[in-house]
């Protein structure tokens, strides 16, 4: 079985590509610190895949959190701390997983990839 994870960032930000990629890592890390041992596993063992996708505004983001916590996806919001490039406390973006493919697809498979 396939395992990923899901990083949304908002796009209405305009974020330079270094602010985004900081921002995306934590993103990704403190979404695996809250997840399960043996999830973590399987997703190593599938290469530790990892999708960076665009929600356009705080809105949108807030409501795929809601969704993938109510399909019991586990989720890290991202609060810049506003010491370089934004206001402090400004919501970036959004970990999700790892976790089964098809339980991630089901939340944010129908959104754009970061380009």
């Amino acid at each position: 079985m396939d395992y990923k994870q899901v990083i949304l960032v908002r796009e209405d930000l305009k974020l330079t590509r270094g602010k985004m990629s900081a921002q995306a890592s934590h993103a990704s890390v403190g979404a695996v610190l809250k997840s399960h041992k043996d999830d973590i596993k399987k997703w190593q063992d599938c290469g530790m895949k990892k999708v960076v996708l665009k929600v356009k505004d705080l809105a949108e983001l807030y409501s795929y959190k809601q969704k993938a916590e109510d399909a019991g996806l586990v989720c890290m919001l991202i609060i810049d701390a506003g010491h370089t490039h934004l206001e402090p406390n400004t919501v970036t973006c959004l970990g999700i997983g790892p976790d089964k493919v098809e339980k991630i697809d089901k939340v944010t498979g129908g959104l754009p990839l970061v380009n």
